[in-house]
């Protein structure tokens, strides 16, 4: 069976080669960068085994390796190495010669991901499943991405180690942005399991007027932009103002319909996505990728999209919600 832990290990090697190229070119803090970061991908079997069984100090190492690299970025130092004479060009020409034909391989991760998730269930040897059922998802799109990998050496042409080579490029240039969707994706969890969201609701109902429907919603949908804009991530924010407004006040008090309010409400916290550069993805590595002057060029040219939509959401869910 293909154990999700399988392409993790993946990930930690590849993060560990660009490491080691960083650290031949005597850029030290890249280098530490990069092989703290491959910690939890090569070790995070053995940790969770270690903590169950009582030892916790492999944990609180990891831990200290989280502060290392905030450390490391907050130095400034994250920098991506100079191209070497005549590399962009022979980039340029190599684009220019493959044409069309380089989306070939990006194209085919999305399309084998659905695939073999689809036909997941059915792939089996022996009454064995060959893809990791409980994670079936992220399964398909690790062995995708493998697949996709090897259909850009047919394509380009290109030795396996010149994809180490492109790809150690291309993650130097996003530096410390890497880290922020694994950092954030946590955040939602963390913030329920502290009772955020009871914290919320309290503050809430000392601020607005609970029995004004109309009040809790927009406290619900501002809320809803405002933590997104925090954690960059509104499946972060949902489950914080779901627990705070949403359950107890629109749902249980006001009679809200569960399924119109968590589809408009997750689409008014996409709002606050197009505002933030905490949402690294979208708005502060295409900045990077593609070398605009102005880091946060994205971010500001989504301000009238952004707004425009949050206020189309919100007279939305005004008339949809209590229908």
């Amino acid at each position: 069976m293909l154990r999700i832990e399988y392409l993790y290990w993946l990930v930690g090697a590849f993060l560990i080669a660009c490491a080691v190229l960083n650290l031949r070119e005597r850029h030290y803090s890249m280098a530490a960068f990069w092989l703290i970061l491959a910690g939890p991908f090569v070790f995070g079997d053995a940790i969770l085994s270690a903590l169950k069984q009582g030892q916790a100090w492999p944990a609180q190492a990891m831990g200290v390796g989280v502060i290392a690299l905030g450390l490391l970025a907050a130095r400034g130092r994250l920098r991506m190495a100079a191209d070497g004479p005549g590399e962009q060009e022979q980039r340029n020409q190599s684009a220019t010669h493959l044409g069309n034909r380089l989306f070939g391989p990006a194209l085919a991760i999305p399309a084998l991901t659905v695939a073999l998730f689809l036909g997941g269930k059915f792939l089996a040897s022996q009454g064995i499943e060959l893809l990791d059922p409980k994670n079936l998802t992220l399964t398909a799109l690790g062995l995708a991405s493998v697949l996709a990998l090897f259909a850009a050496f047919r394509v380009t042409r290109a030795k396996p180690l010149q994809s180490i080579h492109e790809g150690r490029r291309l993650l130097d240039s996003l530096g410390w942005a890497v880290l922020l969707p694994m950092i954030l994706a946590t955040l939602g969890g963390v913030f329920a399991a502290t009772g955020v969201g009871d914290a919320i609701a309290a503050l809430t109902s000392a601020v607005i007027p609970i029995d004004s429907r109309i009040a809790c919603l927009l406290a619900f949908a501002f809320g809803m932009v405002f933590f997104t804009v925090i954690m960059g991530n509104a499946f972060a924010a949902f489950p914080v103002m779901m627990a705070g407004i949403g359950l107890p006040l629109l749902i249980l008090q006001h009679g809200a319909d569960p399924a119109i309010l968590g589809a408009i409400g997750m689409l008014t916290g996409y709002c606050g996505t197009l505002l933030t550069p905490m949402a690294a993805n979208f708005n502060i590595v295409p900045a990077v990728l593609l070398e605009l002057p102005d880091q946060y060029g994205v971010i500001r040219s989504q301000i009238p999209t952004a707004l425009g939509l949050m206020a189309v959401n919100i007279l939305l869910m005004i008339v949809l919600v209590f229908r």
